[in-house]
């Protein structure tokens, strides 16, 4: 069976890890959602450090899917979201580049969550250059081969890592891992499939050499 993640915004890099080399990647559309995890949060390195954005959301009822959870249309978080990644990665050398595909995506209406997280993700996938198909769950299993659903907790432990790539305030505040996958994106450009690629190829060998 083929791997099995949650829905992220702007997912982690860690979620690309995992989709790399994999024909089809399922997306959980019927666990529950719960706050302060990945499905409406993500972080990017700004001047001053990291700096989480976060989709404000309909109040969920005790128990709602993921699939069902609606964005609120109070405030006007899109905007703030687009400027706060301009402003991080304006100076990155593959931002203006990729700046269209996303800009034309914050500007849409969309109701669920849930959609606005998968026309990101598809778009990442493109841009990156990886031909893994996203298939939405259609039930809850409690127990799949290849569970990777941890992944969206922001506390997660044992989260893969990649090599230090080039960051536009390294310098200043360190390499940062960890960050949504535009940052890996922005700064690479083309060669954020090499970073996945030499990435995978570290945990394959950790993998077999315990």
């Amino acid at each position: 069976m083929a791997p099995l993640l949650c829905s992220a915004y702007l997912p982690p890099i860690s979620h690309f890890l995992a989709m790399y080399g994999q024909e089809t990647v399922f997306v959980e559309a019927y666990d529950r959602y719960r706050k302060q995890t990945y499905r409406n949060r993500c972080l990017i390195a700004a001047a001053n450090g990291e700096q989480a954005l976060t989709i404000p959301v309909v109040k969920p009822e005790p128990g709602q899917l993921m699939r069902d959870i609606r964005i609120s249309s109070h405030g006007d978080w899109k905007h703030q979201h687009w400027n706060a990644l301009a402003s991080a990665y304006m100076n990155s050398p593959f931002f203006m580049y990729y700046q269209d595909d996303f800009r034309h995506i914050f500007e849409k209406e969309h109701t669920f969550l849930l959609d606005f997280n998968m026309e990101l993700t598809e778009t990442l996938l493109d841009l990156t250059g990886l031909k893994t198909a996203l298939c939405l769950t259609d039930r809850y299993n409690k127990e799949v081969p290849q569970d990777l659903r941890h992944l969206i907790n922001t506390d997660s432990t044992g989260t893969p890592s990649t090599e230090e790539y080039y960051q536009v305030f390294a310098q200043k505040n360190g390499f940062r891992q960890g960050l949504s996958m535009v940052d890996l994106l922005f700064n690479m450009g083309p060669e954020s499939i090499l970073v996945l690629k030499r990435a995978n190829g570290l945990q394959d060998g950790l993998r077999s050499n315990p």
